[in-house]
């Protein structure tokens, strides 16, 4: 899992079947520091995540898993969770840079 930053929504008005209830969103992964890290990504999002807000995404597997486990659908991430505080040691903080 990764945390990441909302940054955009991606309109799409023909999708496949099943995946045509499902929100996109841009997000932008965050490194240790909280600042980007890596590429943007489009991510299938049925939390409710809105414009700026920090989220927790899971990608691979478990995100073409993540809205039944019965049927694997065709996407690569998937905004799990909504990150309403982050907290770290500081010495932990400091070890990882």
């Amino acid at each position: 899992m990764l945390l990441a930053k909302v940054i955009g929504n991606v309109w799409s008005t023909k999708k496949l079947d099943n995946i045509s209830a499902l929100r996109l969103l841009f997000i932008q992964p965050l490194g240790k520091d909280l600042k980007p890290a890596g590429n943007v990504l489009v991510a299938a999002d049925e939390v409710g995540a809105g414009f700026g807000e920090m989220v927790i995404v899971t990608q691979g597997a478990p995100a073409m898993q993540a809205f039944s486990k019965a049927e694997l659908i065709p996407i690569d991430a998937v905004v799990v969770g909504i990150a309403d505080n982050l907290e770290m040691a500081e010495d932990a903080a400091a070890k990882k840079k």
